[in-house]
């Protein structure tokens, strides 16, 4: 290993070679004298990675007598030298892939662009806004005081690693480089099968791709530009109907039956039985009859009354 390490490659460079010298399969002395042809090409996790380009990231085994071996395996591509989290150019990597107009507006902010390199060998997420949905939310950013437009810009960065797995696995809220004391600036992760998104208060976006994902930093797209609760308010949800409104079918039915009655009452003298001619007759004479008896009467009392004067 002298012989390699008198290269002094980065932490990031020597990653990818001890990388090479891992099997993504198991053999044991029984296997590796087993081997078809005195040969085999394997997987090593540099090809699993996605950075080995083609196969480079395969090795061949021959027959062993002994396991192990004599000198690291030499590879070009994995000794060569890879830039560290600090030397990535975040926001050249959004600009060439749809996120430019988010990285120029962060560029254009020295205060949030620090907060996100001093973050970046520590571990950092971003969650970028596309450029069409972020070119239309511009207006709103203007408005924003100078202190507000720095937190808003920091609310897209976690200030840990996070894959997309971690994602899907860890639902939750989740801090943000703007979290500061009872300013939360904080968001929550929900996953659905293979879809997650970032949801405030205020509104809910999905992440649409991965720009970057390869440990300490992630950067992913977002599909629209999430809002933090402390700088932005949710839209009102519709008023309840008035209850009037609700009593109205009572009061049109109550109407509806004050209608009907003369109607049923105009039916019952229309189907009243028609009363009999004799009967008519009779109900006359005793009206005659009530009468005389009572012109009698009223001139008793009179004769009465000049006795006794």
């Amino acid at each position: 290993m002298s012989s390699l390490l008198d290269k002094k490659p980065s932490i990031y460079t020597m990653k990818n070679i001890l990388s090479l010298h891992v099997l993504l399969d198991y053999f044991g002395a029984k296997k590796l004298h087993q081997i078809t042809n005195g040969t085999a090409l394997a997987a090593t996790m540099f090809q699993a990675t996605g950075v080995a380009p083609g196969d480079s990231g395969f090795v061949n085994i021959t027959d062993f007598e002994v396991i192990h071996i004599s000198k690291p395996l030499p590879s070009a591509v994995a000794e060569a030298p890879i830039p560290g989290p600090s030397e990535l150019n975040i926001t050249g990597i959004m600009s060439a892939h749809g996120c430019k107009v988010y990285a120029d507006t962060l560029l254009a902010n020295p205060e949030a662009m620090g907060t996100y390199e001093n973050n970046i060998n520590g571990g950092l997420t971003v969650f970028c806004p596309l450029d069409d949905p972020f070119k239309a939310f511009l207006p709103k950013y203007k408005n924003l005081t100078t202190s507000q437009k720095a937190s808003f810009l920091e609310f897209f960065g976690v200030p840990v690693y996070q894959s997309l797995s971690m994602l899907k696995s860890n639902n939750g809220l989740v801090n943000t480089l703007a979290t500061d004391g009872a300013s939360k600036f904080d968001f929550t992760v929900q996953s659905e099968g293979e879809q997650v998104t970032l949801k405030t208060k205020v509104n809910t976006v999905r992440i649409t791709g991965t720009l970057l994902d390869e440990q300490p930093v992630a950067i992913y797209t977002i599909d629209k530009v999430l809002m933090p609760r402390e700088l932005f308010k949710a839209a009102p949800t519709p008023a309840p109907a008035p209850e009037e409104a609700a009593d109205a079918p009572k009061g049109s039915k109550s109407k509806s039956k004050s209608k009907s009655a003369p109607t049923l009452e105009s039916d019952s003298l229309a189907n009243a039985p028609n009363d009999d001619p004799a009967d008519q007759t009779a109900d006359d004479n005793a009206a005659v009859s009530f009468r005389g008896e009572r012109f009698v009467v009223v001139g008793l009392s009179f004769l009465l009354v000049f006795l006794l004067l």
